[in-house]
């Protein structure tokens, strides 16, 4: 049986973090579509969607069975709508939990076509957050660590810093 997943965020930008979720999750389904989102309601970003979209796109190009895929709308929808039977969802710390788990709920009443499975970062990535990274740019802290090299020079350019 091949079984599907997606992992949907804001990638605003996306960090080594979300690669290294990205790569460990395309170890466990067959295939693994990158869900960018392109306006949640509830969070201004730095980038545009075609620029989230395109970031992401270049920073996961060596993966074979992901794609990077922007959507609108509902995540469940997206996921119905392109087969996909699972949503992978990350949880950094305890404070995602109650969230994520609301969220999983709720996508569990729309349909229970789709499940939701719960990956852990890899402990150095733990603290990481898309909000962190451009804070510590925008700041003039050095993301090196957090972010691939074409994200870091989109990153400085955004800020002003390049």
């Amino acid at each position: 049986m091949t079984v599907s997943a997606m992992y949907p965020g804001t990638f605003d930008p996306i960090t080594l973090g979300h690669e290294d979720f990205v790569r460990r999750a395309a170890k466990l389904y067959d295939k693994v579509v990158v869900a960018v989102a392109a306006d949640t309601g509830s969070k201004t970003t730095m980038f545009s969607f075609d620029e989230r979209v395109a970031l992401a796109t270049e920073a996961l190009a060596d993966i074979e069975n992901i794609e990077v895929a922007g959507y609108e709308g509902l995540t469940i929808d997206f996921a119905q709508e392109n087969g996909l039977a699972v949503i992978v969802r990350g949880l950094r710390a305890v404070s995602d939990f109650e969230y994520e788990f609301q969220l999983a709920s709720m996508n569990r009443h729309l349909t229970q076509d789709v499940e939701t499975a719960f990956l852990t970062p890899t402990d150095k990535f733990t603290f990481i957050s898309s909000t962190l990274v451009r804070e510590v740019a925008t700041l003039g802290g050095d993301v090196t660590e957090f972010v691939s090299a074409k994200v870091k020079q989109a990153l400085l350019k955004k800020v002003g810093r390049a």
